[in-house]
């Protein structure tokens, strides 16, 4: 069964610009694949849809069994709940404590506070930042900030993660950190579909790779097809 589906997608903007143009993939549970392509070539917009950041213009975008574009209103919130999102520049709320950082989407789903600590120390053990649980995000590396967002992502364990060039702002050795991490999401029940420019970093990881250009889904290449 698959996690995500879209068939025919197309995201056309005001003015013409067509972001994205009859798109058809799908994600299977538990799987791990990246999205690459130029700048400009789609990648966002993709990832906006699957988040309801965005509409498509036409086509269908599945999430499990549900169509997304009859998701309205207060499902929105719902949906993402099931969709975790790692950005590039972590966007974690500055006052507040890693904790608390990673604790934000449990607190909205209204889990009880002895449930959150639990989960959140967990998870916090799993990305190696256990003892950085009271610390503010400015006195973190860059590193530990990119994993604090990874944790606040996962720490509801949702059925599918996204993340737009999770790495772009990385040295390769934490850069090889962050991927090992995502590649044991998998086999915990959770979907990983990744957005990167960097070619030598996909091809090292040996995961199937979808490619576009210019909002054209050109290329959907098997793991087996990426030799050294």
């Amino acid at each position: 069964m698959s996690v995500l589906r879209f068939d025919n997608v197309s995201k056309h903007y005001e003015g013409g610009r067509k972001a994205l143009e009859d798109v058809s993939f799908e994600v299977a549970e538990g799987e791990m694949l990246f999205l690459t392509g130029h700048s400009g070539a789609g990648k966002s917009t993709l990832l906006k849809l699957i988040h309801l950041a965005e509409r498509p213009t036409r086509g269908t975008v599945l999430f499990g069994e549900r169509n997304l574009q009859r998701v309205r209103g207060s499902k929105v919130a719902l949906h993402r709940r099931g969709v975790g999102v790692v950005f590039q520049d972590h966007r974690l709320l500055a006052d507040r404590s890693v904790a608390d950082n990673v604790a934000l989407p449990l607190l909205l789903q209204g889990l009880r506070r002895q449930e959150i600590v639990k989960r959140v120390r967990a998870v916090l053990d799993r990305v190696s930042l256990g003892a950085r649980a009271q610390a503010l995000p400015s006195q973190l590396s860059a590193g530990e900030q990119q994993r604090v967002g990874i944790a606040r992502a996962i720490v509801g364990e949702p059925p599918l993660l996204v993340a737009d060039e999770p790495t772009g702002n990385l040295d390769p050795t934490l850069s090889a950190e962050i991927m090992t991490l995502f590649e044991s999401l998998p086999e915990r029940g959770t979907s990983v579909l990744v957005a990167s420019h960097d070619l030598a970093l996909v091809k090292r990881m040996r995961k199937r790779v979808l490619v576009l250009n210019q909002g054209r889904l050109v290329d959907d290449i098997d793991p087996e097809d990426l030799a050294e």
